[in-house]
């Protein structure tokens, strides 16, 4: 009986996701199961009458928000519809229900295992986001040698959505595999990446302010070439790490400032190498992580 309902709680229960779908799939059959539960239990005290429906609504309504399964209130009455248009709660009746409802569910998880794989759109922007950091640090390496530019800044803007697009989109390849946000790859790769700009949103204004040209600007600007060089998924932070801190303590044996404008200058480059180190530190951290899990992995 009923077989159309079976498609529609197939509908229902069908998300864009395997997590939200499994999540679905749960809220909506505790909800069916109270939404007939309650029914029974009016249809027995009341008979088949409006009056009982609408007090099983207002009944289940405040539960239902109350457990989270407020999603399952349209499958809970159809279900409920099914005993009151039936008139009758014979065992047969509500095995039906229960059929239809794990026929339905059980076709909407079939469904959403096979969701397509997204790596290769992930692929694609990672690329991206990886271009458009080289010419940010390109440009910024150009302007500590120069004093100048005609750069647009173009990535600066593009970015930021990009990487909140990416994110998003990793968050859904991690939510269709069941697996944890924080061991996928990509979407560890996109957080790192996402930190990594606001260090470049920060390094932009010191930057642009360093008018005077000094030695120690171009050293860094060499270094940001360096490193604009080695934008990629792999782990290589700890060598720029390494080169970062010599390239400082010989910054620092250098001679005092012989004017206000290098001593203004040469301290808005101590701050910018501060941020690059923090830039970097970050890519050191996910790759430290990321051998961690690879050890215990192996180890298991």
């Amino acid at each position: 009986m009923f077989p159309a309902s079976a498609g529609i709680i197939t509908i229902l229960c069908i998300q864009v996701t395997v997590k939200q779908s499994f999540r679905t799939v749960g809220n909506r059959i505790l909800a069916s199961l109270l939404g007939l539960g309650i029914g029974m239990a009016l249809f027995a005290l009341l008979g088949y009458s409006p009056l009982a429906i609408m007090l099983a609504i207002l009944i289940f309504l405040p539960l239902a928000v109350r457990f989270g399964i407020q999603e399952g209130f349209i499958s809970s009455m159809v279900v409920m519809m099914h005993l009151y248009s039936s008139q009758r709660m014979d065992a047969a009746l509500i095995a039906n229900e229960l059929a239809l409802l794990l026929i339905g569910v059980g076709v909407a998880l079939i469904v959403n295992l096979y969701m397509p794989s997204l790596d290769k759109e992930l692929k694609t922007m990672q690329g991206q986001v990886e271009k458009n950091f080289v010419r940010i640090l390109k440009e910024f390496s150009y302007y500590l040698r120069h004093g100048e530019s005609e750069w647009d800044g173009r990535e600066m803007i593009e970015t930021p959505g990009l990487l909140d697009k990416a994110v998003q989109l990793a968050s859904r390849s991690v939510d269709n595999r069941l697996g944890k946000r924080d061991e996928d790859p990509y979407h560890q790769y996109f957080v790192m990446r996402d930190k990594q700009f606001e260090l470049l949103e920060r390094m932009m204004p010191i930057v642009s302010t360093l008018d005077t040209q000094v030695p120690q600007g171009h050293q860094i600007a060499d270094f940001l070439e360096r490193l604009s060089d080695s934008v990629h998924p792999g782990n290589t932070a700890y060598r720029f790490l390494d080169q970062l801190r010599v390239m400082r303590h010989e910054i620092k044996e250098t001679g005092l400032p012989t004017s206000r404008e290098e001593f203004e200058t040469r301290a808005s480059l101590f701050i910018l190498l501060r941020e690059i180190e923090r830039y970097l530190f970050i890519k050191h951290e996910l790759g430290k992580n990321s051998d961690e899990k690879t050890g215990q992995a192996l180890a298991e």
